[in-house]
């Protein structure tokens, strides 16, 4: 069981390692931990919209999908241009230490590959989850997210994610709580 605990405070270093393209950005700040997060809700979502799809491998893929970087940190796209990461060696150490070790090493592979539906669908959401952290910060003005939202948009797999790619790009990210802009915003639970 020690080794169940090690991977326990392992998967923890998630929370601690900021994604590091938000730097290039200028603003905005997540880590990889929020980001896995948002990528399973956008997962859930995208497999509610596809009837074919194996909604616990999606979710399992999601959930697992940047894993690696608790021991090889967020390597952003100018990161990679020039520091070349070892994510196999990552993820076969922390196999070789767990009962289901070949389980993550096979999600790990299959979300890699992008050779199933599901592994498709886990990209999308990945990628979903980025752009939705874009749409949020070109909001609230930053100039650069829309260029940053057009190349996610190029690394979408399914016409699913595409649509509603357009839909996100579309809405106000602050509409689904600040839609009714009325009364209620003056007077409060006052009406009530």
């Amino acid at each position: 069981m020690k080794s169940i605990a090690n991977f326990l405070f392992e998967t923890g270093m998630l929370q601690k390692t900021p994604r590091s393209g938000f730097q290039f950005l200028g603003s905005g700040s997540e880590s990889v931990a929020e980001h896995v997060l948002r990528t399973i809700f956008v997962g859930y979502t995208l497999c509610k919209m596809d009837s074919e799809a194996d909604e616990a491998r999606v979710l399992k893929l999601c959930l697992i999908h940047d894993l690696p970087e608790a021991r090889t940190g967020d390597m952003n796209y100018v990161n990679k241009k020039y520091v070349e990461v070892n994510e196999n060696k990552a993820v076969n150490e922390l196999a070789k230490t767990l009962s289901f070790g070949e389980e993550i090493r096979s999600a790990i592979n299959e979300f890699n590959e992008k050779k199933t539906r599901e592994s498709l669908l886990a990209h999308d959401a990945d990628q979903l989850a980025l752009i939705l952290q874009l749409k949020e910060y070109s909001d609230l003005g930053n100039k650069y997210s829309q260029e940053w939202i057009d190349f996610a948009v190029k690394r979408l797999c399914t016409d699913t994610a595409k649509k509603l790619a357009v839909i996100i790009t579309d809405t106000d990210s602050s509409e689904w709580w600040f839609k009714d802009k009325g009364d209620w915003w003056v007077n409060a639970n006052n009406n009530l």
